[in-house]
């Protein structure tokens, strides 16, 4: 559950906003290079030049949407202006990351219709808002994902859309319909918040397939569902529940949401007693978490620990302690990072049987319908891999739908990316990996070629280990 890397991030969340262009985007081009082509299978669209057909391009069921002509839709042409927003993607990319660049082509942004406000990007102050990218040259492919933690639609640009759009294939992206640490306000009763979350990326990824259609005159062949995190809980959900609108997807350590547990409510208030002297260190290695990942403890316990563990419970379980998630609402920025006291004595299975309907309504099954490939690091301080990817593999397993599944865990990965350049001796960035994925999910989809079987992908000695990994290396 990617929330945020750290202060820093929390300030430009809790104060900074976007605003679009009401009209075309000074510098947009209706010219410009064509696009850096990584793969050589991408192919172009024969009659169609740079933006044509954008004045056609309507988004269904879209409450309002700008389109804009752009010569470069990549974060390297894009950052510093309003079509993406770097602020909400620190902490995620290791320093040294190399990112694809010069694709031209078409971005839509706009929203749903919503009745929430938490979202500020363009000035809007509206959720559900989403960004279509239609490259000039188009492989036939979309691209699906939402946004990681409690970030917003632009979240993944540099991780996900960057490489996603070298390659040739469309891209769409949705905030999920609520943001931010008070995401949990949204909604009338327990898990409306999160089960929204899986409604946004139903109705984008069915939208953007039209929008497709209207830019290229075809649907696409082949629609990949994927994400980080949280995002990769909305991964999963849909290659279990909406199968028939994609082809596979990539699960880049996804939240597990079981009923029972384990959860998040099952793994973080052992972190949280032992904020307030009530665990030892043992107990936290005793609840699923790695005895390799203590040196990251420190920054979990200041960024992530408290604050995850209050707002999902704030989410599910609303009236354990009514009056502590309301440090969240318009606090300061040490009340917001700050863990409930009350959390520390938190404990999942003797709450009321209503917490777990409302969790059970997002849970997850394990019977995915498509082909999915999961990366999760070992050293994961959010999500401990023992308690969330390596569970789902057995539910995968158990419903009969391992052929389907490739489970690769990541040799010194953790949560975020960014914390390698802080430890690059004990660290190893994860999306190297996560594109090599991609890729070898593609290849498994569209050509028949079955991906190495689950393995361990060991920290390399030498070479450049934040832009290189073989999944069979």
């Amino acid at each position: 559950m990617r929330l945020f890397p750290g202060v820093s991030l929390i300030a430009a969340l809790v104060a900074g906003v976007t605003v679009l262009a009401p009209a075309d985007p000074a510098g947009a081009s209706p010219g410009g290079a064509g696009p850096s082509r990584s793969s050589p299978s991408v192919a172009e669209t024969r009659a169609d030049a740079h933006c044509a057909r954008q004045d056609r391009l309507r988004v269904p069921g879209a409450e309002l949407q700008r389109s804009a002509c752009l010569a470069d839709l990549t974060t390297t042409g894009l950052a510093g202006t309003p079509y993406t927003d770097m602020a909400d993607q620190a902490g995620l990319a290791a320093r040294e990351t190399r990112h694809p660049s010069g694709v031209p082509g078409v971005q839509i942004d706009g929203y749903f219709p919503d009745d929430s406000r938490l979202n500020a990007t363009h000035g809007w102050a509206h959720d559900a808002q989403f960004v279509i990218r239609l490259p000039d040259r188009w492989n036939g492919g979309l691209v699906v994902t939402g946004a990681p933690g409690t970030r917003r639609q632009y979240a993944t640009d540099a991780l996900i859309s960057d490489q996603v759009l070298a390659r040739g294939f469309a891209y769409a992206a949705t905030d999920k319909g609520n943001t931010g640490p008070d995401f949990f306000t949204d909604g009338r009763g327990p898990g409306d918040a999160v089960a929204e979350w899986n409604r946004r990326v139903t109705e984008l990824t069915r939208a953007a397939k039209k929008a497709v259609r209207q830019r290229y005159g075809r649907a696409p062949e082949r629609t990949y569902m994927t994400g980080i995190s949280n995002g990769g809980y909305l991964t999963r959900w849909q290659l279990e529940n909406r199968p028939e609108l994609y082809d596979g997807g990539v699960d880049w350590e996804g939240v597990l949401w079981t009923a029972r547990g384990p959860n998040l409510l099952t793994s973080l208030p052992v972190t949280v007693a032992r904020s307030f002297g009530r665990a030892t260190d043992d107990d936290v290695i005793g609840a699923g978490f790695a005895p390799g990942s203590r040196f990251l403890w420190p920054y979990h316990e200041k960024a992530y620990w408290g604050l995850t563990q209050k707002i999902f419970r704030a989410e599910f379980d609303p009236s354990y302690d009514p009056a502590c998630p309301g440090s969240t609402a318009g606090g300061t920025l040490e009340q917001i990072l700050a863990p409930c006291a009350s959390d520390a004595s938190y404990d999942y299975a003797s709450r009321p049987a209503s917490v777990q309907r409302a969790v059970a309504r997002v849970a997850l099954t394990g019977r995915i319908g498509k082909p999915l490939i999961t990366l999760h690091g070992d050293l994961d301080t959010l999500l401990p891999i023992a308690t969330d990817s390596d569970v789902y593999a057995r539910m995968i397993d158990g419903k009969g739908r391992g052929g389907l599944h490739r489970y690769y865990t990541v040799r010194g990965g953790t949560h975020t990316d960014g914390l390698y350049d802080t430890y690059p001796d004990r660290l190893r960035p994860i999306l190297p990996c996560y594109r090599s994925a991609f890729d070898a999910l593609t290849r498994w989809v569209e050509n028949g070629t079955t991906p190495p079987a689950d393995r361990t992908i060991a920290r390399p000695a030498v070479g450049d280990v934040v832009n290189s990994c073989a999944l069979d290396g």
